[in-house]
């Protein structure tokens, strides 16, 4: 198969078809005004979306800007509200009072100095958070990241968003038909035709019959319709490192339609697992993510409900087969796998959201020209997305390796250095002496998580690494300059900050400035 790549076919809606059709007709609206480009949409009318995922990393403030998304229109239609980061809870001794934060913000001055060793120096009685960045305490008082003077887009505090993932497909499919020129086919997929070399020639639909396409991307969920049935690209599992199997979810009611709106994801770890607590304006997304080989679900349900109180004793929850790992390969020949296709881990951090925006925004970026060059950028993306899951799954690792809870098998098991990622033990070895900051470990501009996620969750959970105060000398002025000036800024954002349901509440009414 040789040629001009001129039809982009995507098969599979919800989060991961529409935000990727978005970013790529966003990048070639000209060529699509032009008639020399499409992006064809195929969605089976039949087949319901996953919906859970609610979170999401500042990133997607870029992307809806860069496609055009209004952000008060987003807030009005998707039930959005603000994320500042996670405050993860029960997850180092178990107790009730253990919980760190994992905020949005870098530490101050982060790029010209490593605050971590000066804070370990001082054993100061301050958490590494609250001594580095405000934004523990400005969710600590349920404040918001910006005010509504603030323009579309922009932060005082860095922030990402909770969301309803269903509302958000249908805000997706909207603006991507009207106003980016996405062609959505509703169809169910019977058949994909092959070429003798291997690649996806078309597809046979019930409703619309055959779609022709030059690049195919899957975003069909679990199913992965083309790149696992079609290609035969194999499933990596990867429970031997992170154990969590099952989730079971709720959509609990607030108390009344006043009640405060955390502005960070709660994250509450269980016997055998976590449970998840995002706050909506209409409502609370909750679930248990556990492993099955350490509890059954009718005790798994039971925790989840005592922690959700009375609100859920008439809701059914809604179980869910979490099946961790990836894809080997996740683009090859002319199908690109995007979304649970290519693979799924636990939304401890909130990654599947953001994987989805950054495997669109390389294919747009990278779109081929001509079928003969799309196996020189297939194996760079693939060099790429691997890279990527491999240091998503050591930064989740991260949290359960840490812990000193011993109360349950399930954090015994998460203990043992055979779950543990080689590349993962090495860099706990050399944090033990050295603090992770922009060194030899973070030297790659495609590192999904930055060296203050890593500083934010080893001395959030009690982790120590040796310092030698004398070699601290040199950037003592600067890191006590540093923290001051934090202290300052963190009194100054909590005495002008609005609260969160009031921002949310006005941005719904008047709306945010333009940019």
């Amino acid at each position: 198969m040789a040629g001009p790549v001129r039809n982009i076919v995507i098969v599979g809606g919800g989060t991961a078809g529409w935000l990727t059709a978005g970013v790529i007709a966003a990048r070639h609206k000209s060529r699509i005004e032009a008639g020399s480009f499409s992006v064809t949409l195929v969605e089976s009318p039949n087949i319901a979306i996953i919906g859970v995922g609610e979170g999401t990393w500042p990133t997607l403030r870029t992307t809806l800007a860069k496609i055009g998304v209004s952000e008060t229109d987003f807030f009005r239609e998707c039930d959005a509200s603000f994320k500042q980061g996670a405050r993860f809870q029960r997850w180092t001794t178990g107790a009730v009072d253990d919980a760190y934060y994992h905020p949005l913000m870098l530490p101050k001055s982060f790029a010209q100095v490593n605050l971590a060793p000066h804070w370990l120096a001082a054993n100061d009685d301050a958490s590494f958070c609250d001594a580095v960045c405000p934004q523990g305490r400005i969710c600590d008082d349920g404040l918001a990241p910006k005010t509504i003077a603030t323009p579309e887009f922009e932060a005082v505090a860095n922030y990402a968003y909770h969301l309803d993932a269903g509302k958000f497909a249908d805000f997706l499919t909207r603006h991507c038909t009207t106003r980016l020129g996405v062609r959505h086919v509703l169809a169910d997929v019977r058949h994909v035709a092959m070429t003798e070399n291997g690649d996806i020639a078309h597809l046979d639909t019930e409703q619309a019959g055959v779609i022709d396409g030059d690049l195919f991307v899957d975003c069909t969920g679990f199913r992965a319709l083309l790149i696992g049935g079609a290609m035969g690209v194999p499933f990596r599992p990867l429970n031997d490192v992170l154990f969590c199997d099952t989730a079971l979810a709720l959509q609990v009611p607030h108390a009344d339609e006043d009640s405060p709106i955390a502005s960070h994801t709660l994250s509450t770890a269980q016997s055998s697992g976590w449970i998840w607590d995002i706050g909506l304006p209409t409502r609370r997304g909750m679930g248990y993510v556990y492993s099955s080989a350490h509890i059954d679900d009718d005790a798994a349900e039971r925790e989840l409900r005592a922690y959700a109180g009375p609100a859920a004793d008439h809701l059914t929850a809604r179980r869910i087969a979490i099946r961790a790992g990836h894809r080997e390969t996740f683009w090859k020949g002319n199908c690109v796998a995007v979304g649970l296709a290519a693979g799924f881990l636990e939304p401890l951090e909130a990654s599947a959201i953001v994987l989805i925006e950054l495997s669109a925004k390389l294919i747009a970026e990278q779109m081929p020209q001509r079928r003969e060059v799309m196996d020189v950028i297939a194996r760079r993306f693939n060099d790429t997305t691997h890279y990527r899951w491999g240091r998503i799954v050591d930064f989740l690792k991260l949290h359960y390796v840490l812990t000193k809870r011993d109360d349950s098998p399930f954090w015994r098991d998460n203990q043992r250095m055979d779950s543990v990622p080689d590349r993962l033990r090495d860099l706990l070895d050399l944090w033990r002496w050295q603090s992770p900051w922009y060194h030899d470990e973070f030297d790659r501009v495609d590192e999904v998580f930055p060296p203050a996620s890593y500083q934010y969750v080893l001395y959030g959970m009690g982790f120590r690494t040796e310092v030698e105060p004398e070699a601290l000398s040199a950037e003592t002025r600067a890191a006590e300059r540093a923290i001051r000036e934090n202290r300052s800024q963190t009194e100054k954002l909590l005495a002008g900050l609005p609260r969160h349901r009031d921002l949310i509440d006005r941005i719904r009414t008047h709306g945010l400035q333009a940019v």
